[in-house]
């Protein structure tokens, strides 16, 4: 019997479902407002689970990413090293074991694996009837209905909106973050060879990882108020970032204006629930977190991984809905709060406190910062076996 999925949303967690119920047999249409199928120029940080998850869903043999990457270490906005990870015997792959892919790279794999009449850009939605035997997508063009009806259209979901109407709305994290992707520029001192490093200083903390292809993907955040763009982000970044330690402002006096993306950030209240019927939430528009454990993507691929496993191994729908909520919720929403942690220590204003900091991490145990991550990224999707069980 044909079943049929909406997916809302075509971003990375979005096709990254729809890739998965395809290979299962589900006939899927992917709504994206946009006019077409695409990702602005920044980069994602993809670790060990995020690869497991992309494997899952058939995308990881197309994506190119090399093992270019990984974490060094962490510094002050000075240059000394808070912890020191590469070159080290006693921290495993964790250095290494992170890449960051352009997201338009990693769109165009996740993209391969759907037909072109999945694909459907340009179409609004603007709510979820859940009153009848099926929940009917409600758009601009008019309405489908499915199956199974996914919300992965962001912070600011329409889905969640419309099955979770007395929910908390997205609210605004205190910071704002800027990202760009460079090209190298042999020859330019501090330039060429840049190695992994996040830099923590006042109130802000700036990113600057190596990419395949010759490129450099920086990232910035600071405590400012919300929706306070400017007419030329760069130009205030420089002023941010001038005499912090190299090769930070080399970095950006390479950068032109265009190339900087500014966006606020955003947190969400926990839901008691991802699921309503047959409308499942994943990705931003079921957790939005702040940036600072790098897993916003990570954890979106989680979700699409675990829900295409779980909707294409179940005898029944439902079940597996459920299953879906109680593997996903738990775990999404500790990282979002151990996220929201991270931002405060990261980004303290007060010298006193950032000394304090400083000092803890130089005498913390570099395999106790190491088993941290190693226990974030413990995951694996259910196996088919385990679906086909429910």
């Amino acid at each position: 019997m044909e079943r049929t999925a909406v997916v809302v949303g075509g971003g990375i967690g979005g096709l990254a479902v729809a890739a998965g119920l395809v290979r299962g047999g589900w006939t899927v249409h992917v709504l994206e407002k946009a006019p077409e199928f695409s990702e602005v120029g920044a980069g994602i940080s993809l670790w060990p689970n995020a690869f497991r998850a992309l494997e899952t869903v058939g995308a990881l043999d197309r994506l190119d990413v090399g093992r270019i990457g990984g974490l060094g270490g962490v510094r002050d906005w000075r240059g000394s090293w808070l912890v020191r990870l590469t070159g080290r015997h006693d921290v495993g792959d964790v250095a290494t074991s992170a890449v960051v892919s352009h997201r338009a790279d990693l769109l165009a794999a996740l993209l391969a694996g759907l037909p072109a009449q999945a694909r459907r850009s340009g179409v609004r939605v603007t709510g979820v009837r859940t009153d009848g035997p099926r929940p009917v997508v409600e758009h601009d063009h008019g309405e489908i209905p499915a199956d199974l009806v996914i919300g992965a259209d962001g912070v600011h979901s329409v889905v969640r909106q419309a099955v979770f109407p007395d929910a908390e709305p997205a609210a605004y994290a205190g910071a704002t973050a800027w990202r760009l992707v460079l090209p190298t520029r042999p020859g330019v001192e501090g330039v060429e060879g840049v190695e992994g490093t996040e830099t923590w200083g006042p109130g802000a903390v700036f990113g600057a990882f190596p990419m395949p292809g010759d490129r450099v993907y920086c990232y910035a955040s600071a405590r400012v108020p919300a929706g306070g763009h400017a007419p030329d982000e760069l130009a205030g970044l420089r002023q941010r970032f001038g005499d912090w330690h190299d090769p930070i402002p080399a970095l950006l006096a390479t950068a032109r204006p265009d190339q900087v993306l500014r966006n606020d950030v955003h947190r969400l209240p926990p839901l008691p629930t991802y699921v309503r019927g047959r409308v499942v939430l994943l990705g931003d528009a079921a957790h939005a977190m702040t940036p600072n454990l790098g897993q916003g993507g990570c954890q979106a691929l989680e979700d699409a991984a675990t829900l295409a496993v779980l909707a294409n191994g179940a005898a029944d729908l439902d079940t597996a809905l459920r299953r879906y909520d109680t593997l996903r919720r738990p775990r999404t929403q500790q990282l979002a709060t151990r996220a929201g942690l991270a931002a405060r220590a990261v980004m303290l204003n007060s010298s006193a406190a950032r000394t304090a900091r400083n000092l803890a991490l130089r005498l913390l145990p570099t395999s106790v910062f190491v088993r941290g991550s190693t226990a974030m990224l413990d995951w694996a999707p259910p196996t088919p076996d385990e679906a086909r069980a429910l």
